[in-house]
């Protein structure tokens, strides 16, 4: 058995550094073609899984969800600006709670209309391709020079929404095949949503005093590191989000963390560490998904993933444009001016679906109705909008003129930010 065992861990051990060679290799070639660095590892992800032995460990929702998200969720919000979300709150709290519910009715109707899949297996996979995944264009932002704010929104809008789409998942699973009370639904919602704050915000208070108590980097990483996976594993074994946790806990230590007692130095080993992991993560995660999705399978259910794609751009649509637009334009009169229809183009067409959106296709149950058929269409509207939108988000960025001095940017001294 200690054989056998030690057999594993060594083609484990392999596979990750074959892993890790494949995504410096491919990271190299997507600089020198100007292609996102998630969109080309997605695309060998994709030929590889064409042409090599398929693998010999399965690609799990535990493996994605547990393992690789929940480091890069913290690294996301340890970086986020408390002051930047607090002007942006408005903006990120319409596109990740009632925009999910949005999105995923879109999809649950449209599919129903076009297809006559049932509404409830619709709505899961509303429920799924709900969470946005801006890997792929926050980088372009940085590179570009846009709107910090516009970045906070796009980058705040995924770190939140993740948490409520996987909440509305289970609530959607729970729903096929019997009735379910919606106010009882959204009072489960609601203390989930508490519930898993609260349990970042503690950890993330107590990761805080403990990091102020000492001044060595490396023991301060980590706690860091703990903390990250710490949140997600104790809120999920309360059956709370491990996500919405994370979230927390990232953004706690980030501010009150930073402000109360890091030095300079234990701040510059922090983000360096971090921003390293997150690439190495972004990385792993993105090629994964590429290896789990099947073309040959794909090919199958092609006029139900153009439908989901049509129905996740019109829910898209109307949560930008009239959502967020609208209730910046009737609320701009406190302000000089509302969200500029520039950026909410540029919001509208980076709202990508990614790693979590592969993760919850996974998770379905063995034996849930028409299974093959509602992972076969997240997977390909997950593909549509990397390598369609992922490859032109830079495109429409540039030709919108959204960078540093772009439409809406001004300095934050001279004029109040946009009500978001």
């Amino acid at each position: 058995m200690g054989h056998v065992t030690g057999e594993v861990t060594l083609n484990a051990v392999e596979l990750f550094v074959a892993l890790v060679a494949v995504a410096a290799v491919v990271g190299l070639f997507a600089r020198r073609i100007a292609v996102p660095y998630t969109v080309a590892l997605v695309v060998f992800g994709l030929a590889a899984a064409l042409v090599a032995p398929p693998l010999e460990f399965e690609i799990t929702e535990e493996l994605v969800l547990a393992v690789l998200l929940p480091g890069l969720i913290f690294e996301a919000s340890y970086q986020l600006d408390f002051g930047d979300l607090r002007r942006a709150f408005g903006g990120v709290a319409i596109l990740a709670v009632p925009g999910v519910l949005v999105v995923a009715i879109a999809v649950a109707a449209i599919l129903a209309i076009t297809t006559g899949l049932p509404f409830e297996l619709g709505f899961v996979v509303g429920a799924m391709v709900s969470a946005t995944d801006p890997a792929a264009v926050i980088s372009t932002f940085r590179r570009l020079g846009s709107p910090k704010r516009l970045a906070t929104l796009v980058e705040g809008e995924s770190l939140f929404n993740d948490g409520t789409a996987v909440v509305v998942f289970a609530i959607a699973i729970a729903a096929v095949g019997s009735e379910v009370d919606l106010v009882a639904a959204f009072g489960t919602f609601l203390i989930t949503v508490v519930v898993s704050t609260i349990i970042g915000s503690i950890l993330g208070f107590v990761a805080s005093r403990v990091i102020a108590t000492v001044d060595d980097h490396l023991l301060e990483l980590t706690v860091s590191l703990a903390t990250a996976y710490g949140a997600y594993l104790i809120a999920d074994s309360l059956h709370e989000s491990g996500i919405i946790a994370t979230v927390v806990a990232g953004i706690v230590l980030g501010n009150y963390g930073r402000r109360i007692g890091m030095s300079a130095r234990t701040q510059e080993a922090l983000d360096t560490v971090w921003e390293f992991l997150a690439f190495l993560l972004t990385a792993l995660v993105f090629l994964l998904v590429g290896l789990a999705i099947s073309l040959d399978q794909l090919a199958e259910a092609v006029l139900p993933i153009g439908w989901a794609v049509l129905a996740i751009l019109v829910g898209r649509a109307l949560v930008v444009y009239v959502l967020v637009g609208g209730t910046s334009a009737l609320i701009s009169y406190r302000y000089h001016r509302a969200i500029p229809i520039e950026w909410l183009h540029v919001m509208f067409w980076s709202g990508l679906r990614g790693a979590v959106s592969v993760a919850l296709a996974l998770s379905l149950p063995a034996d849930f109705p028409q299974r093959a058929l509602l992972q076969e269409i997240t997977f390909g509207v997950v593909l549509f909008t990397l390598i369609i939108q992922g490859t032109t988000t830079e495109l429409l960025i540039r030709r919108l003129g959204v960078g540093s001095e772009g439409p809406g940017e001004t300095s934050p001294s001279r004029v109040p930010s946009p009500p978001e």
